[in-house]
């Protein structure tokens, strides 16, 4: 029997790291240097209160290398809710609240969040930021959602950008348009803003005071359009404006600032005044809900590598930074760990791991550590 059990603790052994190592890629260019992952299947660990997440839809790493999401608590499905019925009909379950913070391991750490006094929580949630002082930035993205929301860690309100209800299209200095995601300069004490499902435009603000700095649409331009757009292409010329959605913004070591035009399956690259510098197209041939849905940029020193969140291929994608080229894709769609439904952000920490969240029927966050 005790040779049967050990046998059957092997066998149990070589599964895991067949879970954890078994992921599925392609390699574009001869590259020794690219990163490598695998997937941790037991991150995070369950949730206490019989607590379900919803569709996750932010997710962040703060300065001591925890991991935060933000989920849909409205999200959760008819048949999770027979434990809120009275008499409860089932065991499961319960929404988590809608902001949770993380540790390495997986545990769970702060969670709060929902509709208060003096601020106006988001129908739709949708995007997460932690500055180097902790505060913790989020939005939505319902059609009513036209607001930023700025808290303490512990959940206290400090600040609010916006008002929900109302927008004023892609050239308003002081509402913003169900914004996807935003990104502190902490140096320059400013606020980029990927606005978002409704405007098309990146646009930055006081990061103290909420007041508006500058905005630009593709290109650089600097009055963006809320022209009707025709149907992506990939034969076709390029857009010369940003679809909808403007999904993320982020910041290079080097001063660059990386934008995500979703739909139009291309990262621009700009200086952070507006100027235009550059365009990467990715999975170009992506027609449906595009392929550049998030992006984060590797952490040895010249940030070689951009992983990017290929939503609607359910996949990963590391380019070159400079070039733009492909070298290695890997994931594909499925619920099993390390496989994806709708990659919709990344975060990446001190070490090099990942972290994704998923929309969609999707549901959950990952961890995908680095292999030295």
């Amino acid at each position: 029997m005790r040779i049967k059990a050990s046998m059957q603790a092997i066998l149990s052994l070589f599964a895991v790291l067949a879970l954890t190592f078994g992921l599925s890629g392609t390699t574009h260019a001869q590259d020794r240097n690219v990163p490598k992952f695998r997937v941790d299947a037991l991150w995070p660990k369950p949730l206490p209160e019989n607590w379900i997440l919803g569709q996750v839809a932010g997710i962040a790493v703060d300065n001591d290398d925890n991991i935060w999401i933000i989920h849909r608590p409205g999200t959760q499905l008819d048949d999770e809710k027979g434990a809120l019925q009275n008499p409860p009909a089932t065991k499961c379950c319960k929404a988590a609240p809608p902001v949770l913070q993380f540790d390495q391991s997986g545990k769970l750490l702060r969670s709060w969040g929902g509709p208060g006094n003096g601020y106006d929580w988001p129908k739709n949630e949708h995007g997460i930021h932690i500055d180097k002082a902790g505060n913790v930035w989020l939005a939505g993205n319902d059609k009513d959602d036209h607001q930023i929301l700025k808290f303490t860690k512990d959940g206290k309100f400090l600040m609010q950008i916006g008002k929900p209800k109302a927008t004023a299209g892609s050239n308003s200095h002081d509402q913003l348009g169900r914004p996807a995601h935003m990104l502190t300069d902490d140096a320059a004490g400013e606020l980029y803003v990927a606005d978002g499902y409704q405007n098309r435009r990146v646009i930055v603000f006081d990061m103290k005071t909420g007041a508006y700095k500058r905005h630009w649409g593709a290109y650089g331009t600097k009055e963006a359009t809320d022209e009707k757009l025709p149907a992506y292409s990939p034969k076709a010329i390029l857009s010369k404006s940003f679809g909808n959605p403007v999904h993320c913004v982020r910041i290079s070591n080097d001063g660059l600032v990386y934008v995500c035009d979703r739909t139009n399956d291309r990262i621009q690259v700009f200086k952070k005044d507006g100027t235009f510098v550059t365009e990467f197209r990715v999975e170009p041939e992506t027609l449906q809900n595009g392929s550049v849905w998030d992006l984060v940029l590797s952490r040895d020193a010249a940030q070689r590598y951009i992983f990017i969140a290929d939503g609607a291929n359910d996949q990963i994608v590391t380019i070159d930074r400079k070039s733009g080229k492909p070298v290695t894709t890997w994931g594909r769609g499925g619920r099993s760990a390390g496989q994806f439904i709708w990659v919709h952000n990344m975060a990446i920490d001190s070490r090099g791991n990942l972290f994704t969240a998923e929309v969609g029927y999707g549901r959950r966050a990952q961890k995908f550590t680095k292999v030295e």
